[in-house]
């Protein structure tokens, strides 16, 4: 079935990266889009010249949406909701919708290998993200090695996950970006996670965490690439250019807030994994209430839901074991050794396993 898919795209000034990033959509091989959807947001630069010069020579139709929101309106997240918005209209039930960013050129073979992973069970299809080399080049080395140190320990976490809580839809290897800048998502996945959130910032994740709550099928797929600037004068508030510039200034004092200690991604992963047959069951097991140290109706409570996802983020909000820790940057080589022996242990010994924490004691308070 040769499926609508429709790329949308949020932009504020980007005169300067629209036409590479057009032209990166229209290069596509053994697969063409159908058409792309663009939310010029409180622009002021000549963004819509660019698109209306581009728009004649592209081989899909563009749709362009240039809005004026109010301050606290004026942002990427409310953007890329408009353009999703607007490009699921016009998929239909049974189409593709696609994000990127105006700052980025997807591969030659991102739409083929994103309906790929589509065609291969997926309803969800992240992309991995990449610095151009030009802007990397001004980026100071030791934020490079802060950046590779932290994705290497995003990688082992999520590596355990793997292990610990296998998932048929996302297996090894994988990559663990949730980036506005490449995803692929079925219409219908997208209705039944509710759209993309309507929230200023952090749209990307918060999406994520949507479909993950229906059970959507996600696929961290590593060979769906695109290529994102390095600049430190960003559009978005908040976003990667924010962070470069702060970072260059003084680092941060905490790894990005996804990651926690190794063990308590491990315990996380293992838990979650011992829910599922539980919610399917709709049982109670006291053994399993002990660990999550839920009161009974607590636990009810957690199973009721129609979708797993839901179970499972009721037991993040409700059991104090699940709370959230932070890592310090000054603790990251630490935490990764403690990652890698778990690792290391769970082949030789056939699984892997967090240590338990003995019976009465106090949990860390989350900093």
């Amino acid at each position: 079935m040769n499926r609508p898919k429709i790329v949308a795209i949020p932009a504020r000034d980007e005169a300067a990266t629209l036409g590479p990033c057009l032209e990166a959509l229209a290069n596509q091989r053994d697969d063409r889009i159908t058409a792309a959807v663009i939310c010029l947001n409180n622009t002021t630069d000549d963004s819509l010249g660019v698109i209306n010069n581009k728009a004649p020579r592209l081989p899909f139709p563009v749709h362009i949406m240039n809005v004026t929101l109010p301050p606290e309106r004026a942002c990427a997240g409310v953007a890329r909701r408009m353009a999703m918005e607007r490009a699921a209209g016009l998929a239909g039930p049974d189409g593709v919708l696609l994000t990127t960013d105006a700052d980025a050129e997807v591969a030659a073979d991102w739409l083929a290998r994103t309906m790929a992973a589509i065609a291969q069970g997926g309803e969800v299809v992240a992309g991995q993200a990449e610095i151009d080399p030009v802007g990397a080049r001004r980026v100071p080395a030791h934020l490079h090695a802060a950046d590779a140190a932290e994705c290497a320990y995003a990688a082992l976490l999520d590596r355990l996950a793997c292990l610990l809580d296998p998932d048929p839809a996302d297996p090894w290897p994988r990559h663990s970006d949730h980036s506005g800048a490449s995803i692929g998502v079925t219409a219908a996945a997208y209705a039944r996670a509710g759209g993309m959130p309507d929230v200023s910032l952090g749209e990307d994740r918060a999406f994520f965490a949507a479909l993950r709550r229906v059970d959507a099928r996600i696929r961290h797929a590593p060979d769906v690439r695109v290529i994102v600037s390095a600049r430190t004068e960003g559009r978005a508030p908040g976003g990667m250019a924010d962070t470069i510039k702060r970072r260059m200034v003084m680092m941060d004092p905490y790894l990005d807030d996804r990651l926690e200690p190794a063990v308590d991604a491990a315990r996380r992963a293992r838990l979650r994994a011992l829910l599922r047959p539980a919610w399917e069951a709709g049982t109670a097991p006291q053994d399993l209430r002990r660990d999550l140290r839920l009161a009974a109706d607590e636990f009810d409570f957690v199973l009721e839901p129609r979708y797993f996802g839901e179970a499972w983020a009721r037991a993040e909000t409700l059991s104090p074991i699940l709370v959230g820790r932070r890592v310090r940057v000054e603790d990251l080589a630490n935490e990764t050794a403690i990652a890698v022996a778990m690792l290391t242990n769970g082949v030789r010994n056939g699984a892997v396993s967090a240590p338990a924490r003995p019976a009465g004691t106090a949990l860390p308070a989350a900093e």
